[in-house]
């Protein structure tokens, strides 16, 4: 009975130091080479949360625009014509010239006119004469009314035939109706002319004036004086800025908009009348509002709502929401500046689920 007690014995040692032996090949990696004190040191790592991406509230001014594409126009334009014919005998510009209101531009030759004017003043003078004689014999009895007032409508004809002359003398000479930019001249001096003959172009560009179109649905939000940023191929960089003041009483039945008309100060000279225009027009401007990027939305219901970092922690929020704009929309309650919302990896969390911000802080 003790031997095989001892037996017993013995195999039950064998067995512990196999175990023993099998527990130290299979220890964790990490615990080779370290002491026993070291291995009861190891902490348990903690835990990680789950990795999102999240921008702080964005603060500035929140504008609302409105983008059309417009068609810059002169201040003022005219073509220079002549209004009646003749030989041109003067030419008193030159191509490009900045012209001054009242200006003489062109001169035909008005011997022709004054001749007429002559011939016509003088004959109504004897007319004049002939109507004071008969004047007397009327009142003498010797002519009845009827001749008094035949002669009567010969001076008046006369009269009007010498105005009629007198107008024509004064069309010879072509002045300018306004100050500007006198273009490329379509005649040579000694041409005859033509009633109408286009001689040049003047317009006036110290401002210009820019029409474009507003869809009908946000006319009652546009006014005079609300301010515009005009864009032009031709000079990119540059921004350049007017206002309204004038807005087309009926809208376009095809288009279903409304002719917007703005003007553009332009002392350095770089807008030109057919330039097309990049117009943004500004409707209003709210300072210090608070916008997150449409991405952070976390819709739930009717209701709208996002996911705030919070001490490395996601804290659903309910927001209230205000205007959008391109890839933004405004927050008007639930958010406050500084907040960091989760732009990013809304699928994987929940309220209260320990998060790790990519590439920023919690």
């Amino acid at each position: 009975m003790s031997k095989t007690k001892s037996r017993l014995a013995f195999w039950g040692v064998i067995v512990v130091v196999v175990l023993g032996l099998f527990a130290w090949v299979n220890r964790p990696v990490e615990e080779v080479g370290k002491t026993p004190e070291k291995v009861e040191q190891a902490a348990p790592s903690k835990p990680q949360g789950l990795p999102v991406k999240a921008l702080p509230v964005l603060v500035g001014d929140l504008v609302e625009d409105i983008s059309a594409v417009g068609n810059i126009v002169a201040n003022e334009s005219v073509r220079v014509r002549t209004e009646i014919s003749g030989r041109l005998v003067e030419l008193n510009f030159n191509e490009g010239q900045v012209i001054q209101k009242g200006q003489l531009l062109v001169a035909l030759d008005d011997a022709v006119y004054r001749a007429q004017v002559a011939a016509i003043s003088a004959e109504l003078r004897t007319e004049q004469q002939r109507y004071m004689r008969l004047k007397e014999l009327y009142q003498q009895k010797f002519i009845s009314k009827e001749a008094l007032d035949l002669q009567a409508g010969a001076v008046a004809r006369l009269a009007a035939l010498v105005q009629e002359a007198d107008a024509h003398l004064q069309k010879t000479i072509v002045t300018a109706p306004f100050s500007g930019v006198i273009g490329l001249r379509k005649v040579s001096p000694g041409a005859y002319l033509e009633a109408g003959a286009d001689i040049a172009k003047l317009e006036d560009l110290s401002s210009v004036k820019i029409d474009f179109r507003v869809p009908a649905v946000y006319l009652a939000k546009v006014r005079s004086g609300q301010v515009i940023d005009v864009v032009v191929d031709a000079f990119p960089a540059d921004t350049f800025k007017g206002k309204v003041y004038a807005i087309e009483t009926g809208i376009d039945g095809e288009t279903r908009t409304a002719l917007v008309r703005a003007r553009v100060s332009n002392k350095e000279g770089k807008l030109h009348s057919g330039m097309f225009a990049r117009v943004s027009l500004i409707m209003s401007k709210k300072q210090n509002a608070l916008s997150v990027p449409e991405q952070a939305l976390w819709p739930q219901g009717t209701d709208n709502f996002v996911y705030r970092v919070i001490d490395g922690k996601a804290s659903l929020t309910k927001v209230e929401l205000g205007r959008r704009t391109p890839g933004y929309v405004e927050i008007l309650n639930g958010l406050s500046p500084g907040d960091m919302v989760v732009t990013e990896g809304q699928m994987k969390i929940r309220d209260g689920a320990p998060v790790m911000v990519l590439g920023g802080a919690q």
